[in-house]
């Protein structure tokens, strides 16, 4: 009898030791507040969707070193305002969440495992933590001051107090996403091929007079990593709801309006195309003049 209470005593001491450290795994210290969407209780649709659990992504074909007879970088420029990229903001919720492109972005940081990486280069050298995900989505604390109903209730002194304010995230200030890709012409099967690298979202600033200033990128993820996700969320398609894309697809097919900021084609220096072509135009004419250095390219080896 006294050993049985003992055993008892030691298998609840045992319990609530293991319940306690599942709570100290799971608590979420990091800052970084994903708004949770609630499950749907019932088949949300018409019909029983169960394709898009299943999807994983076709394994990318082997290109042997000697075969790669041909390979450029290139630094692309995704603007969300753009018609063909109204995908990324569209702000629906499903069983997966909010379905902006942001935010799949950070679920798949925070629930899934992907590792941020520093946006100090675009080579993945330095991860990032989950805190230092979320400081990078607000702003910092800045001191303003306010009227100090305190001492002063109904305004007539004048009285001011400072008081420390931190802007919440803003999904709707993501309005740019830099994509970082390899074009590689393989001799072997005869074919030009594009691997996308990086993915980076980029925030807004704004000047104090609300005046546009320039764009930071938050956070690089290695986009390999993240093609299993992709597989598992649907793209919007207002034009066709019955075979919708999934966002794996989307980027794999190309299927994303963007313009070239860099490229290692003649730029020794390593830099954006900003730097050295000033006019906004005429930059985005050079990106045009990179597309199609690359196209000529492998339509020159071709004899008619």
């Amino acid at each position: 009898m006294f050993n049985r209470m003992i055993r008892n005593s030691l298998c609840t001491t045992a319990l609530l030791m293991g319940f306690g450290f599942a709570q100290a795994q799971t608590a979420d210290t990091s800052g970084l507040v994903i708004p949770e969407i609630k499950r749907s209780l019932r088949n949300d649709n018409a019909i029983e969707r169960n394709l898009v659990k299943d999807r994983v992504p076709l394994a990318y074909e082997h290109i042997r070193e000697d075969d790669a007879v041909y390979m450029q970088r290139i630094w692309r420029e995704i603007d969300v305002h753009e018609k063909m990229n109204l995908p990324f903001v569209y702000k629906a919720d499903s069983d997966l969440g909010n379905q902006r492109f942001i935010n799949i972005l950070l679920n798949a940081i925070k629930n899934n495992g992907i590792t941020a990486f520093s946006p100090v280069d675009d080579r993945f050298t330095t991860p990032l933590t989950l805190a230092e995900v979320a400081e990078s989505l607000t702003s910092k604390p800045r001191s303003i001051q306010i009227p100090d109903y305190a001492n002063d209730p109904d305004g007539s002194l004048g009285l001011m107090r400072d008081t420390t304010i931190t802007d919440d995230f803003d999904p709707d200030k993501v309005e740019r996403y830099w994509v970082k890709e390899d074009w590689i012409f393989d001799k072997e099967s005869s074919r030009m091929h594009v691997r996308i690298l990086g993915i980076a979202p980029l925030k807004s600033v704004y000047n104090e007079d609300g005046s546009f200033r320039d764009v930071l990128p938050l956070f690089w993820v290695y986009y390999p990593d993240l093609r299993n996700e992709f597989s598992r969320h649907e793209v919007y398609n207002g034009m066709n709801y019955g075979a919708r894309m999934t966002w794996e697809e989307l980027f794999e097919s190309r299927m994303f309006a963007s313009r070239i900021i860099k490229s290692t084609i003649n730029n020794p220096n390593d830099l954006f195309i900003r730097s050295y072509v000033k006019d906004p135009i005429l930059a985005l004419l050079e990106g045009e003049n990179i597309k199609e250095k690359i196209f000529n390219y492998e339509q020159d080896l071709w004899e008619y």
